[in-house]
């Protein structure tokens, strides 16, 4: 006697989980001037945390201070060595963003590569961000 598979799966099987997406990633500039900074800082520090806060003309802007612990409700980024810490309230809008650092005669900054940014103001300050769509 054969058996014929279905080809379902038992409904007590749990579905599994996708892997959670890396929220930013460092391009090789910003990851050693992270890299920098955490050894060179005065006390200690465990990485950089980054966010987004409200203000500037265009309505947003990013931010990026020492990190001296990792809070419970921080998403960590490891990447390249270093350690990113994202503000639980700024995930949505920095979702797939790439963290850069560039250098010229006039400034050195990091500089954020954001498929949610829709505008930003002609100085350079602000940001406008909309939340990342999430499929499924």
């Amino acid at each position: 006697m054969t058996q014929i598979s279905s080809g379902s799966t038992p409904a007590s099987t749990p579905k599994p989980r996708r892997p959670r997406p890396q929220v930013m990633r460092l391009t090789d500039a910003a990851a050693q001037r992270i890299s920098e900074l955490t050894n060179r800082a005065d006390s200690e520090i465990v990485g950089l945390r980054v966010g987004v806060k409200n203000g500037g003309c265009a309505g947003q802007s990013y931010t990026v201070e020492y990190a001296h612990d990792v809070r419970p409700t921080d998403e960590v980024v490891e990447d390249k060595g270093v350690k990113i810490l994202v503000d639980p309230k700024a995930v949505l809008f920095l979702l797939g963003t790439e963290m850069d650092y560039k250098a010229d005669k006039m400034q050195a900054q990091f500089v954020f590569n954001n498929p949610n940014q829709i505008s930003a103001c002609g100085c350079g300050e602000s940001v406008e961000l909309r939340p990342a769509q999430i499929d499924g």
